[in-house]
């Protein structure tokens, strides 16, 4: 029969014991704990403009598989592909190089590849006016884009503006036309000897190649 110093002995022998057990059980047992993570979907084709929710999946210790649905930091190495904390992407402009989306949880990191691409196999473009007045109003050329997207086209998303007899004088920005239409907008100032000045507009096409508009002409007037 225990007497009471040895049962409180004994006792407190019990609970070191239970403690020791519970701390290397502790060691012993991991959680489970994310191992990966992936991205969905992993590649993909998007046209300019467009969006495109992207999800995040984790894989575990165990083995198992699911969407990690908070704590997840969400990235794009490249403006033309804006991405918002939520993962949903957005196309601006269509490039020759892929966007790499990175989705990031627990120090992990999963990434997807996106290429934006446009829907245009032909350019018409047309300007404001047939002549353009040193020291004057701009005049605006816009470039609309068959079948699109995107249905007009700049400088400012992804086209390659060229200007026959460029000279410093004749100087073109990104703006709109009449009906708000994205266009450039250009304007000559004084100084200039070019007698007119002819514009084109360049675009990727969906099969890879490029697209050129038709010669859009403006006579200079000093």
């Amino acid at each position: 029969m225990l007497t009471g110093r040895k049962l409180a002995l004994t006792l407190a022998f019990t609970v070191l014991v239970a403690v020791a057990f519970g701390v290397s059980c502790k060691g012993f047992f991991q959680g489970n704990t994310l191992q990966t993570v992936a991205i969905q979907p992993s590649s993909l084709n998007i046209q300019v403009t467009a969006t495109q929710q992207f999800s995040a999946w984790g894989t575990y210790l165990d083995g198992t598989r699911s969407q990690i649905t908070s704590g997840v930091v969400w990235t794009s190495d490249s403006p033309d592909v804006t991405i918002t904390a939520g993962g949903l992407a957005t196309a601006q402009i269509v490039t020759s190089t892929a966007a790499t989306i990175t989705g990031s949880a627990q120090g992990l990191n999963g990434t997807a590849t996106v290429n934006v691409i446009g829907d245009v196999t032909s350019i018409t473009g047309t300007s404001s006016a047939s002549s353009i007045k040193a020291g004057g109003n701009p005049v605006t050329f816009t470039f609309k884009g068959s079948p699109g997207p995107p249905n007009y086209i700049t400088a400012g998303n992804g086209g390659t503006l060229t200007i026959t007899t460029a000279d410093s004088v004749f100087v073109c920005s990104v703006g709109t036309d009449a009906q708000s239409n994205p266009a450039e907008s250009c304007l000559l100032n004084t100084g200039g000897s070019a007698p007119s000045y002819t514009l084109q507009m360049s675009y990727p096409s969906p099969s890879g190649g490029t697209v050129t508009s038709n010669s859009v002409t403006v006579t200079a007037i000093q």
